[in-house]
């Protein structure tokens, strides 16, 4: 009897379009000030405005959103999760983040959906095994679960795998960090945007920013399509296009953007239980929930904020999944796209002051942005706060490309994330 009023109550829900369900948070008008303004409302500026009332008091606190929360790079990309970086100050930061990830839902009282299922990077030379050796022992060094495989442990840790001699990508060996795995893109935006709002932070949506006001130096002010807002602070979290708003402000950042393409395939059962990576060809895989497959590609060569997909870099990326899975050649796809990614000189973020007195930005990912939500909040919450960074994001600062002092992600971050 149970049973069967709960197949009612959601056949009853999903044919009423939603009408009469309650809001999960609130769509005010903006008032005329805030302590701080913070721009963008994915998952980096959420988890900031959530971070900085839950953990600092600061709930005086605007999340302003040219569209829709979630609607930008939080939305299109692969949403795989793990802390496996080669140099300390990465490691440390993205490992901060997991154990963030591993205590989410519970926190938030929000299913953000992470599976802890195992995220393998494959090694196709010999100069692939000694890169993840290397960055194996780096991560063991730093406290980060990470374990070398070999090709018949591969096999068993995902029985699908191609293993055959002669293949055109032959697998010599993997590097597994069993904490890592996937998420649900939207939970987390929407985790956060309840939890902020449930603290007393404004999300306000269809505003874009068209300029700022800045007096002696200072930020005084946010121009947007719905008015001017004073603010204390101003946060910058708008991934690719934090160089556009940082020109407004008067200042560069080093950043470049690419697009980097995805595809989903029809679904079927489940086939695969893991996250498989390849840096060296550019391809990783998992299955989602609804059992359709998320593959991953390379960036388009081209500097651009296009969110389409790109067919030569799809087709490159197919052909390399056929080689190593060649029980998915028959497989539909369904749909491809693309996300800005912004990326450094180094391969890593910045999460920082500005030039401009009361205003930080929050930015650069690269290809790390969704892994690193949670962890990115929190510091930058602190660093907002205290007007100084925090320990573990004081490495990532602006100033860092004068001073030479870079943390070059390159070979740990690649694309393949």
């Amino acid at each position: 009897m149970k049973s069967r009023y709960s197949i009612f109550s959601l056949l009853r829900n999903a044919l009423s379009y939603h009408e009469n369900w309650p809001e999960a948070w609130r769509s005010p008008e903006p008032k005329p000030s805030y302590d701080v303004v913070i721009i963008g409302g994915g998952g980096h500026g959420l988890a900031t405005a959530y971070y900085l009332a839950k953990e600092h008091g600061i709930t005086n606190v605007a999340v302003i959103e040219r569209g829709w929360l979630g609607g930008g790079n939080t939305g299109r990309n692969t949403t795989i999760v793990r802390s496996n970086y080669l140099w300390d100050e990465s490691a440390h930061l993205y490992e901060h983040s997991l154990k963030l990830w591993e205590g989410l839902t519970r926190e938030l009282n929000y299913n953000v959906m992470f599976s802890q299922r195992g995220v393998m990077n494959l090694a196709h030379s010999q100069h692939d095994l000694r890169e993840l050796g290397r960055r194996i022992a780096a991560n063991r060094l730093n406290g980060v679960d990470s374990e070398f495989l070999t090709p018949r442990q591969v096999k068993q840790f995902c029985p699908i795998i191609d293993l055959r001699e002669g293949g055109r990508y032959p697998v010599l060996g993997a590097s597994l960090q069993r904490r890592g795995g996937t998420a649900r893109h939207d939970a987390i935006a929407w985790g956060y945007a309840r939890a902020a709002d449930a603290l007393g932070v404004d999300i306000i949506q269809e505003c874009p920013v068209e300029g700022f006001r800045i007096e002696k130096g200072r930020v005084r002010a946010v121009e947007t399509a719905k008015g001017t807002i004073e603010a204390g602070k101003v946060a910058l979290a708008v991934a690719g296009h934090s160089s556009v708003l940082a020109e407004l402000a008067g200042f560069r950042l080093p950043i470049v953007c690419h697009p980097l393409q995805a595809l989903v395939s029809e679904p079927v059962k489940p086939v695969i239980d893991c996250v498989v990576m390849s840096n060296a060809v550019h391809a990783y895989i998992s299955q989602s929930d609804k059992g359709d497959l998320v593959i991953g590609a390379g960036v388009d060569r081209y500097i651009g904020y296009s969110q389409s997909g790109g067919l030569p870099v799809t087709e490159e990326t197919l052909a390399a999944i056929c080689e190593l899975f060649p029980l998915f050649r028959r497989m539909r796809m369904m749909r491809c796209w693309g996300g800005t990614v912004d990326t450094c000189p180094d391969a890593s973020p910045i999460v920082s002051k500005t030039p401009v007195e009361g205003m930080y930005i929050n930015g650069g990912w690269g290809t790390g942005g969704f892994k690193s939500t949670p962890g990115s909040g929190w510091v930058y919450a602190h660093t907002i706060a205290h007007d100084e960074p925090h320990p573990l994001n004081a490495a990532f600062k602006l100033d860092r490309f004068t001073t030479g002092y870079l943390i070059d992600e390159h070979g740990a971050a690649a694309v393949a994330h």
